[in-house]
Formats: C-alpha cells, structure tokens, sequence
C-alpha cells in the first residue's frame, strides 16, 4: 500500500540522486584516467541521471496531484515558488541526461560531454537544494501538512500551550545554557 500523500516520499529520490550523481560523475572521470574505457567508465553516471531525470517527474507529478489540497492551506504565492523550482530542476535534469548521454560518444565529443556533465551534476545539487528549501518551508514556515492533519490546529495549540516560557525562568534550562567552567 502507497503512502498518502505519496509526494513527500516521492521528493527524496531526485535529492539523494542529485547528491550522488556529481560524486560518482569525477569518480567515472578518475577511473578513465587510469586506463578504464570510457564508455565502461561512464554507464553508471549515465544511469544515475537517467534515475535522476525519472524521480525528478515522479515528484514532479505527484506534486501536481497533490497541489490543490494544499492550496487550501498555503498561500498561492510560496506554492508556485516551489513548483517552478521543481519544474526548473526537472527540465535541467531531463538536459543533464542528454548531455550525460554524449559522454558515451568517443573522442572529444565524449570527453567534452563527460567534463561538462560532471560539472553540470556539481551545478545540479544547487537546483536540488533550492527546491528543497521552498518544499521545506512549505511544510515547516507555511504549514502544508495541515491538509493532511488531523486536528492540526489543536495540536498546535497544544504545542504552543505546553512550550516552556523562557521569561519563567526555568533553572533547569538556564543551567543546560551556561557553559560549565572547571577551575
């Protein structure tokens, strides 16, 4: 049985992905430097960003299905920042795939592509962390799992109602604050 919503499990394949792909990108560059073939050398980057390409539209999608019922909770506006950088970052990993794809051609046209493309995967995890920064503050700044929730707003409140109040006081917490000094 699938999760619900099936979006916020689905977001962290392409992030993972981006991460790993640049890594295993100079890895591929260092092994074809001593003497693998090329083409040997840099399948797996190749399949990596093909991964990378595919999970970017599986979020992409499961986003899109899931847009209208957090749009009862969060504002247009922080919505449609996180999904043009999910649609950037799909678009630029569907183009990274492609140039990915190049590597696997001979001489300096292979060579070209397996350079650029590592630098193009390093680039990448920028455009990975920006979507997943305006995702995180959809769920952490905006609340967007309250479409989900539950009883959200009593949980919060509850939170809220049970959170120590610094001005209070609290010796406990003021000790945990103080830095220790051994004379």
């Amino acid at each position: 049985m699938l999760p619900d919503p099936l979006h916020p499990v689905v977001v962290h394949f392409p992030v993972v992905l981006a991460v790993l792909l640049p890594i295993f990108a100079a890895g591929a560059l260092w092994t074809i430097r001593r003497g693998t073939t090329p083409r040997r050398a840099w399948l797996l980057p190749v399949g990596l960003a093909a991964a990378l390409a595919l999970s970017s539209w599986v979020a992409v999608q499961t986003g899109e299905a899931q847009d209208e019922r957090v749009e009862n909770v969060v504002a247009e506006r922080p919505l449609e920042t996180h999904e043009e950088a999910a649609e950037a970052f799909l678009a630029m990993s569907g183009g990274l795939v492609l140039l990915m794809a190049a590597g696997l051609a001979r001489g300096v046209v292979g060579r070209s592509a397996r350079v650029l493309g590592t630098v193009g995967a390093a680039a990448l995890v920028v455009a990975a962390a920006r979507v997943g920064h305006t995702g995180g503050q959809l769920v952490y700044r905006y609340g967007a799992a309250g479409a989900y929730a539950t009883g959200a707003d009593t949980t919060a409140r509850t939170r809220t109602a049970l959170a120590p109040n610094p001005s209070e006081g609290d010796k406990a917490s003021d000790a945990r604050r103080r830095p220790r000094r051994d004379d």
